[in-house]
C-alpha cells in the first residue's frame, strides 16, 4: 500500500441525496453485462471494448437534449471491426450506433445497446488533385480538414458552427450545411464519392468503376429494390415535383428521396441516400469531397436593426448584392454573447427587440471586393440602423481581427445561449427553414407562438437560406414543464407545415426530436417510402432504430436528460463537445464534457449508490489524474468553461493534510529544494538512465504514482550553478530565468550557449541588456503547486514571487522578461487568486513579458541574420495559446528558418510541468498525431518556448527540440557559418 493515497471521498456529493428517476440503474454498476462483454471481447480484443459502468456513462450523452445508456461501447480500429460487429449484432439480435464527435444536436451519437466509437482511430486527410478534391476519414474534423485544404486555396463546402469540434462522418451522415453552404454547397452536393459498410458487412467503394458490378453481385436484391423504387417515384410526377420542391430549400428531415431521382445506379442512388441518412443505412468510413475555391478576400459588418422582422426583410437586399452569409441575431442571443471573450459588454444593454444582422461578402480578388463593397454600400443607405453602428460609410470591415471577433459571437449561439440558461435546464436547440422571401413573417409568427407557450427563446440563423435556428431551456425533470414544451413542439410543426410549407429540420437532421413529425411534413405516400427504403438497406433493424422514424407520436419526449447542479464552473455546460478535440486524454481516459457528465451523473445518483461507488473509483485516474491542467478546454469553449480549473480543485480536494502541509514546506524552503533537484539531476547522469527508472518506479509504488515523478532517459542534464552576470545599471528589462531553465540544462548533445546565456546574448547584441537579480533562486512562478491543487504552497509561492517581482522591477518601472511561457502565464494571470489584496496592488503594476514576444517586438528589429535553417518546425505551447503569443513565436521562427511548419495536428502536449513524467501515457496520446506529422519528413531545427514541453516533445518524436530563442541566438551569432545548432 501506498505511504500516500489520495481520498476519493472527499469527491462524493455532499449531503444527503434522493436518487433521480433517470439515474443510471444498480445493475449497470458493474458494467457491461454478460455474455454481450464477454462476446465482444473475444470477437475484437479486451482494448477495443469499454465496459465500465464510468465508460458507459461518458458516452451516454451528446450535445443534444436527450440521454441514452449504451450497454457497451466499441473502440473500432478499421473496417473488419465494424463488419465484426455488424455480424455480431444481426446473429445476436442487437442494436448498433456510430458516434463520432457526438456534436449532433437531436440525439443521433446516442444508442441503447452497442455503441461503436468511430473518432478516435479514424482521422487523416489526403488532399487529391492539387486540391480539387480531398478524401477524408469519418474521425477527421471539418477544420482539420480545411487546415490540409488552404494550403491549396481551397475549402469544404459545409461549414458549420461546430467545425472545429464536428467529424466529417456526422456532416456528411447529417448532410449539414451551415453558414454559407445553403442548398448548393451542403453535402450532399459536394461529395464526389463515398465508401461505405452496409449493415450486411458489405463494403461499397462508390468512386470504383465496378462498384455496380460488385454491388449486384454481394447485393442483387437490394440493387432491385432500389432501382424499383426508382421506377415507383418516377412513375408519379406529382411525387417527383414534391420531392424537387422539397430541396429548393435546405432540408434534411428524413431521407434524401431525390436521391432516386439524381441517381441513375445502384451505387449513385446509394450515395445520395447515405448523405444525411443519421448512420441508419451504414458506416462511412471514407469520403470524397469535391473542394471550392477559398476566396480569401473578405468584407464584413454586423448591423443592428430595432427589431427581428426589420432585420429578417433585409435579408433578401443583401442576397442580391451577392453576400455569401447572412447571419441573423436576436435580442436574446446579443445580450447573451456576453459571456463570450471579446463581445463587448454593453451589448447586455441592449433592448430585447433589438437584431443584428452579420454580413459578409467574399472575393477572390480585390476588384470583386470592391465592387461587392459598392453594392453593399447601396443597400446600407436605406436601412435604418441603431447604435451600435454608429455609420452605415464605415460598416462594413476588412479587419482581419474584427471579422473574427463577429464570427466568434455568431458561433457561440448555442453555448452561450445555453450557458446562460437557468441552472438545472435542459436546452432544446431546433432549427427550421421557409422560402427565404417569408422569413420575416416567420420571424414574427415563431415570437408569438414562444410567448404563447410562455418561452423567452433565443432566434439565430443562416438568414440568405430562410433557415432559423431557435433555443428553448425547460426543466425536463418537470413532467408540467416538458408537456408545454410537447405542446410548443406540436404548435411550431404544424405552423411551419401549414403555414409556410416550410421543413421542419434544416440541417440538423431528423434525429429523435423530429421523428414523430417526419409524417406532417412529408404525407403519408413519401413517409412510406423512407420506411421501405430503410427495410430494403437494414432489414433486421440493426442500424439506430428510432433515429429519423418513429412512429410512437411522443417519441420526442423519451430520454430528455435531466442536467443536475454541480460545481459552479462547471454548470453552464450544455455538453455541446466544442472542448474535446483540444483536450490532451481524449485517446486515453475522459474530455472535459465527459468529466462533466460523469460528475451530474454522480448527482444524480442517491445515497448508498453503487453505481456512485463505481463511478468515483473510476474518476481519479480517469478524469482527475489524467487531466492535463493545460486549460485550452476553456478556449474553444465559447464560454469559456475551465475544466482544467475545476480537476486542480478536485486534486486539492483529495489531499490529506499532511500532503498539503508538506507542499506548503516545500514552498517555503524552495531554494534548497531547487538546489537539491539540479545536483540530484547532475548526479543522475552518472547513474544511468535504467537504475534511475527502476528506484523511481520502486518510488512511485512506495508513495504514489501521481505524486513521484518517473525518471525518462529523455531528462536532460542539470543546469549551470551560477546564470550569467549581469548589471542592474543600464538594463532596458528585468530577465527572469524560470526555475525549470535553473535546474535543467539543455539536451544532449547541444552545443552552444544555454537559455540564460542565449538572452543575455541576444539582448546585448540588440542594445537592449538584462539584469538577472542575483536573489532569484528560491522563488517560482508557484506553477508546480497550483497544477497540483496544493492552494497553500500556491498561495506561499504565488506572494513570494509578486513581492520580489515588485522590487526587482523598481515597483513596475522595467518589464519582467520571463523565458517560459508556463511561467509567463503564471506569473501575469494564474497567481492573481491567491495573492494578499496588498500584493494584488503590487501586481497591478507589474508588467510580465514571455521572453519570445519581447523578443520578437524588442529585439528583432535591431538585430542581423546572419543564418538561416531551411526548415523548421514549431510547437507552441498551450500557454502561448492562451496568452496569444503564437504569432510571436512565428516570426521568430521565421527569422531563423525559410520554412517554418506547425503541424496541423499541434495540440498541448500533456508533458504540464511533470505530469508528463507521472502519466507517460498521457503525453503518448496527447501527441501521437502531432508526432506524426513531424516525424513524416526531415527538419533541421525542432523548436518551441518551454523546457518540459520540448523535452515531451522530444520523448513523443525523438527529435531533439529547443527554445526558439536558442536558434535566434545562433541565427544572429558573429562568426563562421559552420557553427553548429546541437
Amino acid at each position: 500500500m501506498p505511504l500516500l493515497e489520495p481520498k476519493p471521498q472527499a469527491l462524493r456529493p455532499s449531503g444527503r441525496r434522493t436518487a433521480s428517476p433517470d439515474r443510471v440503474p444498480d445493475r449497470l454498476a458493474d458494467g457491461t453485462p454478460e455474455p454481450l462483454r464477454g462476446e465482444l471481447t473475444a470477437l475484437l480484443g479486451a482494448e477495443k471494448v469499454l465496459w465500465k459502468v464510468s465508460d458507459l456513462v461518458r458516452y451516454a450523452s451528446d450535445a443534444s437534449p436527450y440521454r441514452f445508456v449504451p450497454q457497451v461501447v466499441v473502440v473500432a480500429e478499421d473496417i473488419d471491426d465494424v463488419s465484426a460487429v455488424l455480424s455480431y449484432a444481426h446473429g445476436k439480435g442487437r442494436e448498433v450506433v456510430f458516434r463520432a464527435a457526438g456534436t449532433s444536436l437531436n440525439g443521433q451519437a446516442q444508442g441503447e445497446d452497442i455503441l461503436v466509437d468511430v473518432r478516435r482511430h479514424w482521422a487523416g486527410v489526403e488532399v487529391l488533385d492539387g486540391g480539387a478534391r480531398a478524401r477524408i476519414r469519418p474521425g477527421t474534423t471539418v477544420a482539420r480538414a480545411n487546415a490540409a485544404l488552404a494550403r491549396h486555396g481551397r475549402v469544404l463546402g459545409p461549414d458549420p458552427a461546430s467545425a472545429l469540434a464536428c467529424t466529417i462522418g456526422g456532416v456528411v451522415a447529417n448532410n449539414a450545411s451551415g453558414m454559407t453552404a445553403g442548398t448548393t454547397r451542403n453535402a450532399y452536393r459536394t461529395v464526389a464519392s463515398l465508401t461505405f459498410v452496409l449493415p450486411s458487412g458489405t463494403v461499397v467503394d462508390t468512386g470504383d468503376p465496378r462498384a455496380d458490378e460488385d454491388l449486384a453481385h454481394a447485393e442483387p436484391r437490394l440493387c432491385a429494390g432500389l432501382l424499383a423504387l426508382k421506377a415507383e417515384i418516377e412513375a408519379d410526377p406529382e411525387l417527383t415535383a414534391r420531392i424537387r420542391a422539397k430541396y429548393t430549400i435546405k432540408n434534411t428531415n428524413g431521407y434524401r428521396l431525390d436521391a432516386f431521382l439524381d441517381g441513375a445506379t445502384p451505387v449513385e442512388i446509394l450515395r445520395g441516400l447515405m448523405v444525411g441518412s443519421e448512420g441508419t443505412f451504414g458506416f462511412i468510413s471514407e469520403v470524397v469531397f469535391a473542394t471550392l475555391p477559398l476566396e480569401r478576400l473578405l468584407s464584413t459588418a454586423l448591423l443592428f436593426f430595432p427589431t427581428l422582422p426589420a432585420a429578417a426583410a433585409a435579408v433578401p437586399l443583401f442576397n442580391d448584392a451577392g453576400a455569401l452569409a447572412v447571419e441573423l441575431i436576436d435580442g436574446n442571443t446579443l445580450r447573451a454573447s456576453v459571456s463570450v471573450a471579446g463581445v463587448p459588454a454593453d451589448w447586455a444593454a441592449l433592448p430585447k427587440e433589438t437584431a443584428a444582422l452579420l454580413v459578409e461578402f467574399r472575393a477572390p480578388d480585390e476588384a470583386g471586393r470592391e465592387a461587392y463593397e459598392e453594392e453593399a454600400a447601396r443597400v446600407l443607405a436605406g436601412l435604418d440602423l441603431v447604435a451600435p453602428v454608429a455609420s452605415v460609410t464605415n460598416a462594413f470591415t476588412r479587419d482581419a481581427e474584427a471579422i473574427a471577433g463577429y464570427w466568434k459571437a455568431r458561433k457561440a449561439f448555442v453555448t452561450a445561449v445555453g450557458g446562460s440558461r437557468p441552472a438545472g435546464t435542459t436546452l432544446i436547440t431546433e432549427d427550421f427553414a421557409v422560402p427565404p422571401p417569408r422569413l420575416a413573417e416567420a420571424c414574427e409568427a415563431l415570437l408569438t407562438l414562444q410567448e404563447t407557450h410562455g418561452f423567452d427563446a433565443a432566434v439565430a440563423g443562416h438568414a440568405a437560406h430562410g433557415n432559423l435556428h431557435f433555443l428553448l431551456a425547460f426543466d425536463a425533470a418537470e413532467p408540467s414543464d416538458v408537456e408545454r414544451y410537447a405542446a410548443f413542439m406540436a404548435d411550431f410543426c404544424r405552423l411551419t407545415v401549414e403555414r409556410f410549407d416550410g421543413s421542419l429540420k434544416a440541417e440538423h437532421a431528423t434525429g429523435r426530436n423530429l421523428a414523430p413529425f417526419l409524417e406532417l411534413e412529408w404525407g403519408p405516400q413519401a413517409t412510406e417510402l423512407m420506411w421501405r427504403t430503410k427495410r430494403l438497406i437494414d432489414p433486421d433493424g440493426v442500424l439506430a432504430p428510432r433515429i429519423v422514424l418513429d412512429r410512437d407520436p411522443r417519441a420526442h419526449l423519451r430520454g430528455l436528460k435531466t442536467i443536475p447542479k454541480v460545481e459552479r464552473i462547471a454548470d453552464p455546460c450544455i455538453e455541446c463537445g466544442f472542448c474535446e478535440p483540444t483536450c490532451p486524454s481524449r485517446d486515453l481516459t475522459t474530455t472535459p464534457r465527459q468529466r462533466i457528465v460523469l460528475r451530474r451523473e454522480m448527482m444524480r445518483q442517491g445515497d448508498g449508490s453503487p453505481v456512485q461507488d463505481a463511478l468515483l473509483d473510476a474518476y481519479g485516474y480517469d478524469a482527475v489524474d489524467t487531466c492535463a491542467g493545460d486549460s485550452t478546454c476553456a478556449l474553444h469553449c465559447p464560454v469559456g468553461i475551465d475544466t482544467g480549473a475545476l480537476m486542480k480543485h478536485f486534486r486539492h480536494l483529495r489531499h490529506s493534510p499532511r500532503e498539503e502541509r508538506a507542499a506548503a514546506l516545500t514552498a517555503r524552503h524552495f531554494k534548497a529544494v531547487e538546489a537539491s533537484a539540479r545536483l540530484a539531476v547532475a548526479a543522475a547522469r552518472s547513474i544511468g538512465d535504467r537504475a534511475l527508472a527502476r528506484v523511481t518506479g520502486l518510488a512511485r509504488k512506495a508513495v504514489r504514482p501521481d505524486l513521484v515523478p518517473e525518471w525518462l532517459p529523455e531528462i536532460p542534464g542539470a543546469a549551470a550553478r551560477a546564470l550569467p552576470r549581469t548589471r542592474r545599471v543600464g538594463a532596458s528589462a528585468v530577465y527572469y530565468p524560470a526555475c525549470v531553465n535553473r535546474v535543467f540544462g539543455e539536451p544532449e548533445g547541444h552545443r552552444g550557449p544555454s537559455l540564460p546565456q542565449a538572452v543575455v546574448a541576444l539582448a546585448t547584441r540588440a542594445g537592449k541588456p538584462v539584469w538577472i537579480p542575483e536573489d532569484v533562486a528560491g522563488t517560482c512562478c508557484a506553477t508546480i503547486w497550483h497544477s497540483k491543487g496544493y492552494e497553500l504552497g500556491n498561495a506561499v509561492m504565488a506572494n513570494r514571487i509578486v513581492e520580489a517581482a515588485w522590487g526587482w522591477t523598481a515597483g513596475g518601472t522595467l518589464p519582467l522578461v520571463v523565458d517560459a511561457s508556463s511561467c509567463t502565464l503564471g506569473i501575469a494571470h494564474e497567481v492573481v487568486p491567491y495573492l494578499t489584496a496588498d500584493n494584488r496592488e503590487l501586481h497591478a503594476a507589474l508588467t510580465v513579458v514571455d521572453s519570445v514576444v519581447w523578443a520578437a517586438e524588442e529585439l528583432l528589429p535591431e538585430l542581423t541574420v546572419l543564418r538561416r535553417a531551411r526548415s523548421a518546425v514549431l510547437h507552441p505551447t498551450c500557454s502561448m495559446r492562451h496568452l496569444g503569443d503564437e504569432a510571436q513565436l512565428r516570426a521568430v521562427a521565421e527569422a531563423c528558418a525559410e520554412e517554418v511548419v506547425v503541424p496541423d495536428d499541434a495540440g498541448c502536449c500533456a508533458f504540464a510541468g511533470d505530469r508528463g513524467m507521472l502519466h507517460q501515457e498521457l503525453t503518448g496520446a496527447a501527441t501521437a498525431r502531432e508526432a506524426s506529422e513531424v516525424t513524416d519528413r526531415h527538419f533541421d531545427a525542432h523548436l518551441s518556448a518551454n523546457r518540459m514541453c520540448e523535452i515531451g516533445m522530444e520523448r513523443a518524436t525523438g527529435r531533439a527540440y529547443v527554445s526558439v530563442l536558442l536558434e535566434l541566438e545562433r541565427a544572429t551569432r558573429p562568426g563562421p557559418e559552420y557553427l553548429r545548432r546541437t
